[in-house]
């Protein structure tokens, strides 16, 4: 279903508005690569800086540029539970394959609100539901134990992107969840070691400029060719360790306008990087062959 290199799509802006004729060109970048999914309006796509409309709004582009060729997958999370509902109804209307969900911020539910939130939003649509851990930026971790619950009890929540950077919390839910629950990593370094307990892919930010590279180290690894996939991991990880220098998605956004991609435009409280940090991203960009010296 969802699986392999997933591109965690940036939204253009231009002069403050979605950048609609970018974003339709960077979605035929990333079908002509041979990206297995699209999710729009994720942590990457800027998703807490647009308003209800331009969610909506740039879902649909998205939806209607892919036509079907590969799955789209929608950010539709939000700390209110109905909030998550109509968005997530939304995408479905309008013929989103799935729907990220990620887990409710700054309100830090308990275990049980977690569950209860989940179970609500899976209810009320018909698509497939990946949930979305990321306790760096929500500041709750969705316990294994809880995601197997779910998972158990949904039959519409088939994964989870996992991105609070644990291997061993990986290990577990693997363990604790059912064999057809989809193991996604959240962290681009991790998804190697992902594959090897038996993860499915990853929901990735350096695909936006290099998505032929996650796609040939995925399926290199499928493959059973363990080195060349080893050699391909270490390659990416210089150019995925200068993406993260600032918060993402300020890096991404950096380096797809060196490689002239989409306008630099982020909106705030997001802002530029700084000058040392944007000289050790056109270094790494250069490294790997990106930009020329």
């Amino acid at each position: 279903m969802f699986q392999g290199s997933i591109t965690a799509l940036v939204t253009p802006f231009k002069n403050g508005k979605v950048d609609e004729t970018t974003f339709k060109k960077l979605i035929e970048f990333q079908i002509k690569s041979d990206t297995n999914g699209i999710v729009p309006c994720g942590t990457t796509g800027e998703s807490p800086t647009l308003s209800h409309e331009e969610h909506a709004y740039v879902i649909e582009i998205c939806v209607e540029a892919v036509a079907r060729r590969i799955p789209v997958i929608a950010g539709t999370g939000s700390n209110s539970t109905a909030e998550a509902i109509a968005l997530t109804k939304h995408a479905a209307k309008v013929g989103a394959d799935g729907a990220l969900l990620v887990s409710p911020y700054y309100n830090k539910p308990t275990q049980e609100g977690l569950y209860q939130h989940f179970r609500a939003i899976a209810e009320s649509v018909n698509i497939p539901i990946l949930l979305y851990n990321i306790p760096g930026r929500t500041a709750v971790n969705i316990e294994p134990a809880t995601m197997a619950r779910l998972a158990n009890d949904c039959k519409n929540i088939v994964g989870v992107k996992e991105a609070a950077g644990s291997l061993e919390q990986m290990e577990i839910i693997k363990q604790l969840c059912p064999k057809n629950f989809l193991l996604i990593s959240g962290d681009d370094s991790l998804t190697l070691p992902l594959l090897s307990i038996g993860g499915v892919g990853v929901i990735s930010v350096v695909a936006n400029i290099v998505p032929q590279d996650v796609v040939k180290m995925i399926n290199t690894f499928n493959q059973g060719k363990l080195k060349e996939a080893q050699e391909m991991h270490y390659r990416l990880l210089p150019l995925i360790k200068a993406l993260f220098l600032e918060t993402n998605p300020i890096p991404i956004k950096e380096a797809m306008g060196m490689l002239n991609l989409c306008p630099m435009e982020l909106r705030l409280p997001l802002c530029p990087m700084s000058e040392t940090n944007r000289a050790k991203l056109k270094s790494a960009l250069k490294d790997y062959g990106l930009l020329k010296g």
